[in-house]
C-alpha cells in the first residue's frame, strides 16, 4: 500500500512519504481544519482486519496521546477512512539517532544533551505506567534545535504508575498485547526478562536505555552478534565490553550510570527512572570541560594509611567528576561552635546518649590516636581510659564500637563508655553502627553490609564499596554511602531495608561523598558531598529517602563532614583544613625552606644540580586541571608553565613531560623556555601518570595501557614524530630514573619487586639487596654505580645508598617534618645524584568539631 500525494485521509491531505515499518508507513500530510503539517501513522489495510494489529496501533495511539511532554512526540488524532487506520502525530523534522551513530561514538557533551532528554520523558511515561518495551536509536528523533523525541509506543504496555510499587511483580491494570512467554521487541536492545519471555516493567526500558547509551558513548551495540540467537543469548548473559576499554574517555559517572542500567537483576537497576533522569541531567548541566573529555583527577592520593579517611586529597582538588545537588542557594543561618581546640586530625564524633556528651577519636599534636570525650557546653575535652584507637559508633545504652589498632591493622571491639576493657569482635573493619535498640550491630565488611554480624545484609554495585552505616531512627532501615573504587570514587547513598535486604538507592552520582547521618526530626539522610566546581569540596546536603530530592544544607569554607545529628536538631560537623607543603634543604645544613606556591604544592622532580624544582598545583589554587610550576630554590616566584599534571623535568632543564589534563590518548611536552608544547599522542591506549628522561633529554620512558592489558612502559622521542615503542614486557612499572650513562632502566613489578633493565636490550636482573622495606628507589648516584633509596620510618623517611653489584646498603640519613602534627609521613621525595640536596612534600590535615545549631 502507498498514498500518493494530494490524497485524502480523513481531514488530512497527504504530501509525501516520511519512512515504513512494520507497524505502517509514514506520510507527511497537511491538517486541514488546522492548517498544520503533521506526521500521519498509517496502519494498512490488510493489518487492520488484523484484531491484533490494530488493538495494538489503538493502543499505542492511547498511550502516547495520554502523555503531555517535550520529549514524547504528541499524538493529535486518531480515526480510520477508507478501511485505512491512522494516527495524527507532530512533525519532528530533524534525524533519527541511528543517523548519527553512524558517524561513530557521540561527543559527550551532546551524548548527555539528548540521553537526559530521553531519560526525562521516559520517566515521565514510567511514573504514568506506561512501559515502551522498543527503546532504541531508531525510535528516538532529534530536532534540528537539539530537542529529542521518544517514537513508536506501538510495544507499549501500561502497568501500575511507577511511584506506586518499584516491585518487579507488578500486576497490569491494563493488559498489553502480549503474555508472560511471549517475546516482543527489538533483540539487540532487550532486557534479559524481555528476552525470556517474562513480564516486564519500567526497569526493562532503563535496560534499554543503558543498551542506547553504551552505543552512543562507544560507537558499537553492547550485545551485536552474529545472529539474533546468539544476541538474545548474549543479553540474558553475558556482559559488553566494559566502557573503560571501549571508551577510556567517558566519564566516570557516566560509565556507573551505564552499569547500573545494564545490571542484569532488575533490583540492581534504578528504582525509579526520575532518579536516572535526574543524574543524566545534573551531569549534563554540572560537567566540566576537564570531564567532558575524560581528564584525570588533578592530584593523586598520598600514601596514608588504610585506618584514614580515604582520598582526602582528592576532595579538595575538585577536578574529579560529580554531580551538583538540585538546590541551591545561601545557606540558613546557623550557629557555629567550636568544642575542639586541639591542632591535628580528628576521625569519627558522635553524641552520647545524653545528648551533651561528645565522644570521638584525633590524633592531636602528631601523638597517636585515642579516644576523647567532651561537652557541647564546655571547652574543655578528655582521654577515655582505652588503648588507642579510632570511634565507629555509640549505642542508646552507651556501649562503644571502636576500631583497636593494631600496626596498620584494625579490630572492632565492643566496650562501655563507662571504661573497662574492650572485648574485640571482628578483624579488619572499622565501619558499624549500633541498632537503636543498642542491642544489634551492623558493619560493614568486606565492602558489604551484614546485620547481625556473619549475616549479609546487601552488597554494593559491581566494583564498589559501602561506608559509613546509619541505622534509621525506628531501625527498620540502614543508610551507607556506596563508593566506587577508581580515582574519582564516584558515589551514592543507599538505603537497605532490614527485613529483606533490598536496597534502593536515593541519591546517586556524586564524585565523592563521605559522612552520613539520618536526622531524627524530618527523616532525612544528611551526608557530606563534593559538588562539581573547579577547586569545590565537602558540602553538607540532605536527601529525603522516600522522594529522592536533594537540597544543599550549608557550604561552610573548608572540608565538611557530617558526623552526627542531636534529637533536638543540633548537628555535629567535622571541618577540616587540608594543606600539601613542598620543603626543600640540604643534609646537615640545617633548617628547610618552605618552597610551596599555592595551596596543594607537590615537588614532581628536582634538577640534578638542586636548584630548580618541578611543582603540580593540584587543589583549589591549581584549577579543575591542575597547574603545572618551576621554582627556584632561592625562593624567587613560582613560573606557571600550564594546565595539567607534571610529569618528569628533563635533565636539561628545558622541557617536561606531563598529562594536559584533557584527554588520555595523549601526553604534552612543555618548553620550560620559549616555544610551543608539543603533543605527544598515545593513540590506543592510556596512560599512566608516570614518565622518566633519558640523560639525553630527547628520549622519554611512560607508562601505557591498551584495551584491557596491563600497564606497559614504552620510549618515545622528544619529537614526537615516531609512534612510542614497546621498552619491557607487560606488567612493569617505571621504579626509577635511568642510569647517568643511559643504559639501563629501572622498573618494577609487583610486591615491591625492582629490576635492571638494559636498554639496548637484553635480560632484565633483579637488584640485590632490596627488601620489602625499600619503598622507592630514588635516583642514580653520579657514578651510575649506586642507588638512593627511601624507607618510611613516620612522620619522616630514611635514605639509604645500594650497591647495584654487592648489595650491600648504608644509611645515609632521615628526613622529615620538624611538626609532624596533622601529618601522616611524607608523599614524595627528590635529590640530587650527590645526596646532599633534597626537597619533599607533606600532607597535613587539621581538623575542627563544631556543634551547629539552627541548620534546616
Amino acid at each position: 500500500m502507498s498514498l500518493s500525494a494530494g490524497s485524502r485521509l480523513g481531514p488530512y491531505e497527504i504530501l509525501a512519504p516520511l519512512g515504513a515499518g512494520g507497524m505502517g508507513e509514514v506520510y507527511r500530510a497537511r491538517d486541514t481544519r488546522l492548517g498544520r503539517t503533521v506526521a500521519i501513522k498509517v496502519l494498512p489495510e490488510n493489518l487492520s482486519a488484523d484484531a491484533d494489529r490494530l488493538r495494538r496501533f489503538e493502543k499505542e495511539a492511547r498511550s502516547a496521546s495520554s502523555l503531555n511532554h517535550p520529549n514524547i512526540v504528541t499524538v493529535y488524532d486518531f480515526g480510520s477512512a477508507d478501511s485505512l487506520s491512522y494516527m495524527a502525530m507532530e512533525l519532528v523534522e530533524g534525524v533519527a539517532l541511528r543517523q548519527m551513530l553512524a558517524d561513530g561514538p557521540l561527543p559527550i557533551k551532546r551524548l548527555l544533551a539528548i540521553a537526559a532528554q530521553v531519560a526525562d520523558g521516559l520517566a515521565k511515561a514510567h511514573a504514568a505506567g506506561i512501559v515502551h518495551r522498543d527503546l532504541k536509536p531508531e525510535n528516538v528523533m532529534v530536532t534540528k534545535d537539539g530537542y529529542a523525541k521518544i517514537l513508536d509506543f506501538g510495544l507499549a504496555r501500561v502497568t501500575q504508575p511507577e511511584e506506586e510499587s518499584g516491585e518487579a511483580t507488578q500486576a497490569p491494570t491494563v493488559s498489553g498485547a502480549t503474555t508472560p512467554g511471549m517475546v516482543v521487541g527489538t533483540v539487540a536492545y532487550m532486557s534479559p526478562e524481555q528476552a525470556l519471555g517474562k513480564v516486564v516493567d519500567f526497569r526493562s526500558d532503563q535496560f534499554s536505555f543503558g543498551s542506547m547509551l553504551y552505543e552512543m558513548a562507544t560507537g558499537k551495540r553492547a550485545f551485536a552478534r552474529a545472529s539474533a540467537p546468539e544476541t538474545m543469548a548474549a543479553v540474558i548473559r553475558e556482559e559488553p565490553e566494559s566502557l573503560t576499554a571501549a571508551a577510556p574517555s567517558t566519564p566516570v559517572p557516566l560509565r556507573w550510570i551505564v552499569e547500573r542500567c545494564l545490571a542484569k537483576e532488575p533490583d540492581e537497576r534504578y528504582a525509579a527512572t526520575r532518579d536516572l533522569a535526574r543524574d543524566l541531567a545534573r551531569l549534563r548541566d554540572g560537567i566540566s570541560e576537564a570531564s567532558t573529555s575524560g581528564a584525570f583527577p588533578a592530584a593523586a592520593a598520598p600514601r596514608r594509611r588504610p585506618w584514614l579517611l580515604p582520598a582526602a586529597l582528592a576532595l579538595v582538588a575538585g577536578a574529579a567528576i560529580g554531580i551538583v545537588a538540585t538546590r541551591k542557594g545561601p545557606a540558613p543561618v546557623a550557629d557555629y561552635r567550636a568544642v575542639t581546640y586541639r591542632r591535628g586530625t580528628m576521625d569519627q564524633a558522635r553524641f552520647a546518649p545524653d545528648g551533651q556528651t561528645i565522644v570521638y577519636s584525633a590524633q592531636w599534636e602528631g601523638k597517636p590516636p585515642l579516644l576523647f570525650s567532651t561537652r557541647a557546653d564546655s571547652a574543655e575535652t578528655a582521654p577515655l581510659p582505652l588503648p588507642s584507637g579510632l570511634l565507629s559508633a555509640i549505642s542508646s545504652s552507651g556501649k562503644l564500637a571502636v576500631g583497636l589498632l593494631r600496626g596498620d591493622a584494625l579490630t572492632l571491639a565492643e566496650v562501655s563508655l563507662a571504661g573497662g576493657a574492650p572485648r574485640e569482635i571482628l578483624e579488619g573493619t572499622r565501619f558499624a553502627d549500633w541498632s537503636p535498640d543498642g542491642r544489634g550491630l551492623a558493619v560493614i565488611n568486606r565492602g558489604r553490609l551484614e546485620f547481625p554480624i556473619g549475616k549479609v545484609l546487601g552488597a554494593p554495585a559491581g566494583h564498589a564499596d559501602l561506608h559509613f552505616p546509619r541505622f534509621s531512627p525506628d531501625g527498620r532501615e540502614i543508610a551507607a554511602i556506596e563508593r566506587l573504587r577508581g580515582e574519582t570514587e564516584a558515589s551514592s547513598v543507599v538505603v537497605f531495608d532490614v527485613a529483606t535486604g533490598k536496597k534502593r538507592t536515593v541519591s546517586s552520582g556524586w564524585g565523592f561523598a563521605s559522612g552520613l547521618a539520618w536526622h531524627p526530626r524530618t527523616g532525612e539522610i544528611w551526608f557530606s558531598p563534593r559538588d562539581l566546581e573547579p577547586g569545590s569540596v565537602l558540602m553538607l546536603c540532605a536527601v529525603s529517602p522516600s522522594s529522592g530530592k536533594t537540597r544543599i544544607v550549608a557550604r561552610p569554607p573548608g572540608v565538611t563532614l557530617v558526623q552526627d545529628i542531636a534529637p533536638d536538631g543540633r548537628v555535629l560537623l567535622r571541618v577540616d583544613d587540608w594543606h600539601e607543603s613542598t620543603m626543600y634543604g640540604r643534609l646537615g645544613a640545617g633548617a628547610e625552606t618552605n618552597l610551596s606556591w599555592l595551596d596543594f604544592s607537590r615537588v614532581v622532580d628536582l634538577s640534578n644540580d638542586g636548584n630548580t624544582l618541578l611543582l603540580e598545583e593540584g587543589g583549589r589554587g591549581g584549577g579543575a586541571r591542575g597547574s603545572i610550576y618551576l621554582r627556584r630554590s632561592d625562593g624567587s616566584p613560582a613560573t606557571r608553565l600550564g594546565d595539567g599534571k607534571p610529569l618528569s623535568l628533563s635533565p636539561d632543564g628545558k622541557w617536561v613531560v606531563a598529562e594536559p589534563g584533557t584527554t588520555p590518548d595523549r601526553l604534552f611536552v612543555i618548553p620550560t623556555g620559549a616555544g610551543q608544547p608539543k603533543v605527544i599522542r598515545t593513540e590506543g591506549g592510556t596512560y599512566a601518570a608516570a614518565a622518566v628522561w633519558m640523560p639525553d633529554s630527547k628520549h622519554f620512558l611512560f607508562l601505557m595501557r591498551k584495551a584491557e592489558k596491563p600497564w606497559r612502559a614504552y620510549l618515545q622521542d622528544l619529537s614526537g614524530e615516531a609512534a612510542a615503542r614497546p621498552f619491557a614486557p607487560e606488567g612493569f612499572g617505571i621504579g626509577g630514573p635511568i642510569s647517568p650513562d643511559g643504559k639501563v632502566a629501572i622498573l618494577n613489578a609487583r610486591e615491591r619487586k625492582w629490576f635492571l633493565f638494559p636498554v639496548a636490550g637484553g635480560e632484565p636482573r633483579p637488584i640485590p639487596g632490596l627488601g620489602s622495606d625499600v619503598i622507592d628507589v630514588l635516583r642514580w648516584d653520579a657514578s651510575g654505580r649506586t642507588l638512593f633509596l627511601r624507607k618510611e620510618k613516620p612522620p619522616g623517611v630514611e635514605i639509604w645508598r645500594l650497591d647495584v653489584e654487592t648489595g650491600r646498603q648504608e644509611r645515609v640519613a632521615e628526613v622529615g617534618p620538624s611538626d609532624p602534627t596533622g601529618t601522616d609521613g611524607i608523599d614524595t621525595i627528590y635529590l640530587t645524584p650527590d645526596g646532599k640536596t633534597y626537597a619533599y612534600s607533606v600532607m597535613r590535615q587539621l581538623s575542627t568539631l563544631f556543634v551547629v545549631t539552627g541548620l534546616r
